[in-house]
């Protein structure tokens, strides 16, 4: 006899009890989720002290170039301003002059009509596109006075500059326009790429803060290494260059290289004259005293500064004018070796020219280093030994 049993259903046992397939996945599903809940990040999620420390300053540098991008859309900005506010005054005065001729145009057709003259030729001489084009057309040429023929030629003359000068407004506004868009554009990419550094660095734990200023501490001991290498360096050339003069004084040879600006030094360029080293002391002086106020993007002074704001100021309190930005004060004096700088010396860093230090001697130097820290002395090497540019006399 056939059996009458109905088949089991089909599906897994759970806690000894049979459930459907739709059940299984079901609970499959939510034991995953339940998996994933509870895993905890992977490390390998997470970038490393080193990348992250990589990464605040890889953002800072950029925040310094478009710093100093911002300085020279900053200046380029003033400039054009009081460049339109002069034009415009000048179009104001050739306006009021050109009122004022045009009255005394005015004048003579009145007259003009009270004597019986044609007042209709008058009214199409105010309109004419040139004095020629009026006399052409009239006689009127031969009832005008000498003195009337002068205030038509200056109308006319001062119609035209008007005109130019204005011209000449319209577009210098176009370009101070633009200038303000990019120096708008500077600003915000400035405070972007210091919000992105500080998000990074609000996100370390205490312990990893205190391994990033452990690393610090390390790269800054390597860096003062350096500087005292550099200084000794420059004491060995600077004691063999004395010691090569007082052999040529006591021979006689006559063959000094003092060129009456500088002596030659061992690596064969000009050391500084007495001058220089007069204004050099004052600019040091100037930087001597700015340790301790903030480095802030922008600023020249006197409560704080970027690091060309800091070196301008240095300079401009010895007697000399430096440009506002990196890009061009690296261009204002004489390159010198990095073995022959000297006191006042402006030190530039990177290959795009985004940093600058004034020199003071034995591998040091005083700079506005980057936002949230201070002016302060520290060595030439603080960033490693690549990331030095060249070195330039300012005077």
């Amino acid at each position: 006899m056939a059996s009458h049993r109905k088949s089991r259903p089909t599906g897994a046992r759970v806690a000894g009890i049979r459930t459907p397939a739709l059940a299984t996945a079901a609970l499959t599903s939510v034991a995953l989720l339940s998996q994933t809940a509870n895993a905890t990040p992977s490390a390998d999620d997470k970038p490393s002290l080193e990348e992250v420390e990589k990464k605040v300053d890889d953002l800072y540098r950029q925040a310094e170039s478009a710093t100093e991008k911002y300085n020279a859309a900053k200046e380029k900005t003033a400039k054009q301003r009081k460049q339109v506010d002069t034009l415009l005054d000048d179009v104001a005065q050739r306006t009021q002059k050109l009122n004022e001729a045009r009255e005394e145009l005015g004048s003579y057709a009145a007259a003009q009509y009270r004597t019986g003259a044609s007042a209709p030729d008058t009214a199409t001489f105010l309109l004419a596109d040139s004095p020629q084009d009026y006399f052409d057309q009239t006689q009127l040429m031969g009832r005008l006075t000498s003195r009337q023929k002068d205030a038509v030629d200056d109308y006319f003359t001062q119609q035209s500059a008007t005109m130019e000068k204005r011209q000449e407004a319209t577009e210098s506004l176009e370009t101070l326009t633009e200038s303000q868009s990019d120096l708008k554009t500077a600003k915000a990419t400035v405070q972007k790429k210091l919000a992105d550094a500080r998000e990074l660095l609000s996100q370390l734990t205490a312990e990893e803060k205190a391994r990033l200023a452990a690393i610090e501490k390390k790269k800054q001991e390597e860096a003062e290494r350096k500087a005292a290498e550099l200084a000794r360096q420059q004491a060995e050339e600077e004691r063999q260059r004395q010691e090569a003069a007082a052999q040529q004084e006591e021979t006689g040879s006559g063959s000094s290289t003092d060129t009456g600006t500088g002596t030659e030094t061992g690596s064969g360029t000009s050391a500084p004259d007495s001058s220089y080293a007069t204004k050099a002391e004052k600019a040091l002086a100037f930087s001597r005293a700015q340790i301790g106020k903030p480095y802030v993007w922008g600023a020249t002074g006197p409560d704080s500064y970027d690091c060309s704001g800091l070196t301008q100021g240095a300079w401009k309190a010895a007697g000399v004018s430096l440009p506002r930005t990196t890009y061009d004060q690296v261009n204002a004096g004489t390159t010198v070796s990095l073995a022959a700088a000297q006191p006042g010396d402006l030190v530039f860093f990177y290959d795009d020219v985004t940093h600058v230090g004034i020199y003071i001697g034995n591998g040091m130097m005083i700079h506005a280093p980057k936002p949230g820290a201070y002016v302060r002395e520290e060595s030439i090497y603080y960033d490693g030994e690549s990331s030095i540019h060249s070195v330039v006399r300012p005077a």
